[in-house]
Formats: C-alpha cells, structure tokens, sequence
C-alpha cells in the first residue's frame, strides 16, 4: 500500500522540535508496509541537517527508502512504516525514559511497556511520574516524561537484539538528548547501558552522562525480571525524578 502525506511545519510557524511528534501521529495512521511520501518543511533551525532528519524518521517508527535535501531547507522522504513504537518527545521534558526495544504489544498499541506483567505504568504511576494508565502523551504533556527505545525493531524478547544494532540505536538516542536536553535520562534495563557504555554498571545514578546529561540506569520492569519487586522499581523511578529536578 502507497500513502502521501505531509508532515512538518509548512505555514505553520511551529518549531522543529515538534516534528517528532507530528511523525508519530503519521506512524499511528499508517500500517506496516506502507509507503509514506513525507515533506519535512522546518522553519528557523540552524542545526537541520539530513541527519537530524533521518533520526526524527527512525524514532518515529520509519524506514527511511530516499532521503533528498532540497536548496531552501525542505527534506522530502520516502520511507516504510514498520512495526515499532514510535517516540514520544518534545522540549522541555523532566525526564526522558529509553527501553531496549518494542514488545509486540507495545507496538501494537502505541504505548510502550504495555505487555501484560510489565510493571513499568504501575511503577511509574506510583512514583508520580505520571497520573494516567498506560498514556504516553498525557505523561509528556503533564508530567514531561518522554520516551524512546534504543532499538525500533520489534522483537519478542530483548535478547534478541544485536549489540550491534544497541550501539547504533545508542548514537542516534544520544543526538536526540543532545537536541532536546531533557533534565535527566533514565535507562530502563541494565543490558543496553552495560552494553554501549559501561559493562560494570550497577543501577543507580551513572558517573557518565549521556549525550550531555546525567543518567539513572535501572532494572527492566518486565515481568520475568524477578529480582525486582514492584516496590523497588517505584524507588528506581522516584531516585530518576529527583535526578532531574536537581540538574
């Protein structure tokens, strides 16, 4: 199946940043396979580059196919919509959250950590870090709490995933820090940050930074991780708030 769209600020005056966001709401209306003619149309940004462009396309759940950069700035895309879970991002957020990957689940309904046993939206509900169940916008836009996942493959377990593709998945989410400067950064599964950064880290907050800002790394919240109670991924959460509200 063949869709056209346009996505961006085009007459609009709304910030490049936005842009993550408007993608997320093309990946939701499209289905895997689809074909997607995209024009990205930013106004007033000096670090547009076409690798800013194509990270935007990838966080979004996008397979960028052409990718042509026009004289005045417009970047006009052809690209595959595949199953993922894209980002949930913007400015000003209080902490950016990164898991591994998407479940089936998570990229079936759009919101991340939702397979059943998971214990991450009780947790973080519990925390304070959001106020509804399993809604990712309503946990951006109140709470600024934004997510993203270091690989956008979806695959039944984590350990499916390549340390190869976490290193690449790694520089792309740490252009996307660099960009939008979340207070804090916490990771969510102790495979991904031991295998890109640090493979002695235990969880708690991190000596390194991560595309320029302080770090919290905790268990994974799924459900086969047994070593975690409910309890004590509530304080991982709390310790990762009050990581960002000192920064």
């Amino acid at each position: 199946m063949t869709s056209t769209a346009e996505v961006g600020n085009i007459g609009t005056g709304r910030p490049t940043t936005d842009l993550a966001l408007g993608l997320a709401d093309l990946h939701l209306a499209h289905s895997p396979g689809d074909v997607v003619h995209i024009r990205l149309d930013p106004v007033g940004d000096a670090g547009w580059t076409l690798e800013r462009a194509d990270d935007v396309l990838v966080g979004a759940g996008f397979v960028p196919d052409t990718v042509s950069w026009c004289d005045d700035g417009r970047v006009e895309v052809v690209a595959t919509r595949i199953r993922s879970l894209p980002d949930t991002v913007a400015p000003g957020l209080r902490l950016l959250v990164v898991g591994l990957n998407p479940s089936p689940s998570s990229a079936d309904t759009a919101v991340g950590f939702h397979r059943a046993g998971n214990r991450f939206w009780p947790a973080v509900l519990e925390a304070g870090l959001a106020s509804i169940d399993r809604e990712p916008r309503s946990a951006l836009h109140d709470h600024g709490l934004g997510m993203t996942d270091l690989v956008r493959r979806t695959t039944s377990r984590a350990d499916e995933v390549s340390a190869d593709e976490y290193r690449r998945g790694a520089e792309r989410v740490g252009r996307l820090v660099e960009w939008l400067r979340p207070r804090a950064v916490c990771f969510v599964g102790l495979g991904g940050w031991r295998t890109v950064v640090d493979r002695h880290a235990v969880a708690g907050v991190q000596e390194r930074c991560f595309g320029g800002r302080p770090v919290y790394l905790m268990p994974h919240t799924s459900g086969l991780n047994t070593h975690s109670r409910l309890a004590d991924l509530v304080e991982h959460l709390e310790s990762a708030g009050h990581l960002a509200d000192r920064a």
